[in-house]
C-alpha cells in the first residue's frame, strides 16, 4: 500500500482509513452505512416535507432546506468513499479527485457555519423585534443570506487546491485519513507548509470564531430580551422558540471544535482518534439535525405524520 515517491507529484494519493484499526474497517462500516441511509432519509423527507407545504414557506424553514441540502452534499461528498475503503480495501484516489473532495467537504462545512449563523439571525429578530419580524425577514433576504453563504464557502476555499499544488510530495503518497481533509494532504508534503498550515487555521479561526461569536452576540441579545417579559409564559415560549437551534449548534459546533483542536494542538492524541473524531464531524450533525427539527417544530411533525401515518391522522380527526 505505501508507495515511495521519487518525483514532486504522484499520480494518485491512497487513503488509510483508520490507521491501526485496518482489521476492524469491515466492523466500522456498520455505523458508517447506518448514519448514511438515516442522513439521505432524514433530510430528504424534511426537504420534501417543507417544499410541499406552503405554511412552512417561511425564512427559518428555508434556512432549514439549505441546513438539508449542504448536510446531503457534505455527507455524500465522502461517505461512498469511506466505505469503499471499508468494504473493499479501495482506497485510491487520483489526485484530482482527492483535491475535488477536499474542497467541497470544507467548503460545505463553512456553509452550514454560515447557515446557523443566519438561523441565529432569524431568531434575534422574531424575539427582539417581533412586530417587525415579517417586514426585515423576508424570502429575498433568505435567498440572499443563502447566496452569501456559498460564495464566502466558495471564496475561502478556493486557494487552498491552489496552495497545495505548489507543494512537493517526496516521501509517500499514502494519506493518514479516511477521506481528503486539508491537513492530512499538507503533512505528507515535503518542504515548507508554513503558508497551508497559517491560512488553514486563518480560514477556520474566521469562520468557526467569527461566526460563533456572532451566534453567542445574539443570544445575548435574545436572553436580554426574553427576561424583560413580564409572563413566565411568554417567556417559556420565546426560549421554546430557540431551543431546536441551540441542539442544532451543539451537535454541529462540538465535534468540529473537538476534531480541530485535538488535529492541531493534540499532537500526544493517537491517530485514530483524530480520525475518528472528523468522522463523527461528517456523520453526526447531519443525522440528527433532521431528527431534532422533525421533532421540536409542530409544523413539520405534524406534516410527517400526514404523509408516513394517514391512518392514524384519519382516526385522530374522526375521533374529534
Amino acid at each position: 500500500m505505501m508507495a515511495n515517491l521519487t518525483h514532486s507529484w504522484p499520480s494518485a494519493f491512497v487513503l488509510q482509513g483508520i490507521p491501526g484499526l485496518e482489521a476492524y474497517h469491515m466492523w466500522f462500516s456498520v455505523p458508517v452505512c447506518t448514519s448514511y441511509v438515516i442522513i439521505i432519509a432524514g433530510n430528504c423527507i424534511i426537504l420534501l416535507v417543507i417544499v410541499s407545504e406552503p405554511a412552512l414557506h417561511r425564512p427559518m424553514c428555508y434556512f432549514l432546506c439549505m441546513l438539508s441540502t449542504i448536510d446531503l452534499a457534505a455527507s455524500t461528498s465522502a461517505v461512498p468513499k469511506i466505505l469503499c475503503i471499508f468494504w473493499f480495501q479501495a482506497g485510491e484516489i487520483q489526485v484530482n479527485s482527492c483535491l475535488t473532495q477536499m474542497f467541497f467537504i470544507h467548503a460545505l462545512c463553512m456553509m452550514e457555519s454560515a447557515v446557523l449563523l443566519a438561523m441565529a439571525l432569524d431568531r434575534y429578530v422574531a424575539i427582539c423585534f417581533p412586530l417587525r419580524y415579517n417586514s426585515i425577514f423576508t424570502g429575498s433576504l433568505a435567498a440572499k443570506m443563502g447566496i452569501a453563504t456559498v460564495v464566502r464557502g466558495t471564496l475561502l476555499m478556493c486557494p487552498c487546491p491552489f496552495l497545495i499544488k505548489r507543494l512537493s510530495f517526496c516521501q509517500t503518497n499514502v494519506i493518514h485519513h479516511t477521506y481528503c481533509e486539508h491537513m492530512a494532504v499538507v503533512k505528507l508534503a515535503c518542504g515548507d507548509t508554513s503558508l497551508n498550515r497559517v491560512y488553514g487555521l486563518s480560514v477556520a479561526l474566521i469562520v468557526i470564531g467569527g461566526d460563533l461569536l456572532c451566534i453567542g452576540l445574539s443570544y445575548v441579545f435574545i436572553v436580554h430580551a426574553v427576561l424583560r417579559l413580564s409572563s413566565s409564559e411568554a417567556r417559556f415560549k420565546a426560549f421554546g422558540t430557540c431551543v431546536s437551534h441551540l441542539c442544532v449548534i451543539l451537535i454541529s459546533y462540538s465535534p468540529a471544535l473537538f476534531s480541530f483542536f485535538t488535529h492541531r494542538f493534540g499532537h500526544n492524541v493517537a491517530p485514530h482518534i483524530h480520525i475518528l473524531l472528523a468522522n463523527l464531524y461528517l456523520l453526526f450533525p447531519p443525522m440528527l439535525n433532521p431528527i431534532v427539527y422533525g421533532v421540536r417544530t409542530k409544523e413539520i411533525r405534524e406534516q410527517v405524520t400526514r404523509v408516513f401515518l394517514p391512518s392514524r391522522v384519519i382516526v385522530k380527526s374522526r375521533s374529534v
